[in-house]
C-alpha cells in the first residue's frame, strides 16, 4: 500500500506557531521532504525542528526548488520532486512536505502536490497560519476592519494597478523587485509598514515606505492601507 503525502504549513518563522496537527503529522511521517538541496540549509527545517526535536533523525528527502521565473527550470524541478516524492510513497512511507507558512498561498509545494495527487496517490494539506496574518499580529494592528477589502498581491510582478485597489493590500515575494516596489509605494501616499523575517533571528521592522531597503531580503513582507 502506497503511502501519503502530507504538505504541511509550519507558519511564518517562529516555531512556536506550528500547530498542534502539524506536529503531530510530522511526528508521525516516516519521512519528512524539505524545499532545498540540504537540510541542514532549509529555512523549514530550521523552524520546525526546534519545535519537533526527533525530525533531525527522520528520514529525509531534499527537494531543489530554485528560485527562477524560467518555465522550463520550474517544471523540471516540479517534475523531479514529484518523481522523488513518489517513489517514496511507492516504499508504503508517509511523507511530510514542510512548507512555510500556508501551502495554499504562493507556495511552491503545491506544484508538487498537484502532481503527486495527479498521480493517483492520497494527498492532504495541513493549513498554517499565513505569514500576513502573523505580520499583521507582530504589530498589533488588524488587517481588515467592517467591509475593507483585502489584496494579496506578489509584489514581484506588475502592482502599479494593484495598489490602486481599496482596503489593505499585502504586498509579499517582491525579491529583486524591491527597489522597483518601494518607488512605486513612496509615490502611492498611503501608509506603509513592512516586517522582514517575522518571527525569526534578525527581524526588522520599517514604518513607512521611505524607510524600507531596496536589499531587503526574500522574507519581506508589506502592508498598505489607504
Amino acid at each position: 500500500m502506497a503511502g501519503k503525502l502530507y504538505g504541511i504549513g509550519i507558519g511564518p518563522g517562529d516555531p512556536e506557531l506550528l500547530t498542534l496537527k502539524a506536529v503531530r503529522r510530522i511526528q508521525e511521517a516516516g519521512v519528512i521532504a524539505v524545499p532545498g538541496k540540504v537540510k541542514e540549509d532549509t529555512v523549514a527545517y530550521q523552524i520546525t525542528v526546534q519545535a519537533v526535536p526527533e525530525i533531525a533523525d527522520k528520514e529525509c528527502l531534499c527537494v531543489y526548488m530554485p528560485m527562477t521565473k524560467d518555465k522550463d527550470a520550474l517544471e523540471k524541478s516540479h517534475e523531479d520532486g514529484a518523481r522523488l516524492v513518489a517513489e517514496t510513497l511507492d516504499q508504503g512511507k508517509d511523507v511530510a512536505f514542510l512548507t512555510l507558512g500556508d501551502p495554499c498561498v504562493y507556495a511552491t509545494y503545491i506544484y508538487i502536490h498537484q502532481r503527486i495527487q495527479e498521480m493517483g496517490y492520497e494527498v492532504e494539506i495541513i493549513n498554517g497560519i499565513p505569514s500576513f496574518c502573523a505580520v499583521a499580529a507582530r504589530l498589533n494592528t488588524g488587517l481588515v476592519e467592517k467591509a475593507e477589502e483585502l489584496h494579496v498581491i506578489p509584489a514581484s510582478y506588475q502592482i502599479e494597478e494593484a495598489l490602486k485597489l481599496p482596503g489593505t493590500k499585502v504586498l509579499m515575494k517582491a525579491g529583486r523587485k524591491m527597489g522597483d516596489v518601494k518607488r512605486l509605494l513612496m509615490e502611492c501616499g498611503q501608509n506603509v509598514v513592512m516586517i522582514e523575517r517575522c518571527g525569526m533571528p534578525g527581524e526588522r521592522i520599517f514604518n513607512s515606505a521611505e524607510e524600507i531597503p531596496e536589499d531587503a531580503g526574500y522574507y519581506s513582507l508589506i502592508i498598505v492601507k489607504e
